[in-house]
């Protein structure tokens, strides 16, 4: 994986938490969340297991930056795709296709939040792990208006049909982010293929039109 995609402002050069966070990703695409044991990632990063207390309080707060940093690197992905589309139509091929530009790795830390995504909805008692908590709901609400902006943008300049921005952006999302329930990079269709399938979905719902035959995806 990445270690940008794991990696917070404040982690120094030293930080085991990128890797604790590497390890506990693939034990919980592995076996699940509930299956994994705190201490099976300890052994991965080969430290004890008390040492990761020094960076987690919980294997909640773990699963719970996790989130956090899948969400807000799908609002990066989407700024950086969209900033220099010059339409809302290429801005929104660029910003479906980039959803899934991702490596094996990250597919499963989409996996895990989609999979987890219940946890975001009440108040943890942990104080670090609520603030976790907050700032996954607040990053939702912020994918969310980035969806709906690009929506507005469309519609505002005639390319597409008139749609009330927040239901359109929130089916979008649906679809998108369903992919990550059956999608296995061992499976049996590319994630490019599957890329390129959910970006003429995406279009045809927004524009509602089959696009022509010559439309290409937004490259990846």
């Amino acid at each position: 994986m990445s270690i940008e995609a794991l990696t917070d402002v404040s982690d120094g050069p030293r930080s085991k938490r990128p890797a604790i966070l590497a390890a506990a990703v693939e034990c919980f695409g592995e076996v699940g969340y509930e299956a994994t044991k705190w201490s099976e990632v300890a052994d991965r990063v080969g430290i004890g297991q008390t040492a990761l207390y020094h960076y987690f309080e919980s294997k909640a707060h773990c699963l719970l930056t996790i989130m956090r940093l899948g969400l807000r690197n799908s609002d990066v992905a989407f700024r950086r795709a969209t900033e220099d589309a010059m339409t809302a139509e290429a801005a929104l091929r660029a910003a479906t296709a980039a959803a899934y530009a991702l490596s094996p790795q990250e597919v499963q830390q989409n996996r895990i939040l989609q999979a987890n995504i219940s946890l975001l909805a009440n108040a943890r008692s942990s104080e670090r792990e609520e603030r976790e908590r907050q700032a996954c709901r607040e990053l939702v609400a912020r994918v969310e208006r980035n969806w709906a902006e690009l929506v507005e943008r469309g519609v505002r300049a005639g390319e597409f049909p008139e749609h009330d921005p927040v239901i359109m952006a929130r089916s979008l999302l649906g679809l998108i982010v369903s992919v990550w329930r059956w999608y296995r990079p061992d499976g049996p269709q590319s994630l490019a293929s599957v890329s390129e399938f959910i970006v003429g979905c995406c279009v045809r719902m927004v524009m509602g039109v089959v696009p022509s035959a010559d439309s290409k995806p937004a490259p990846r």
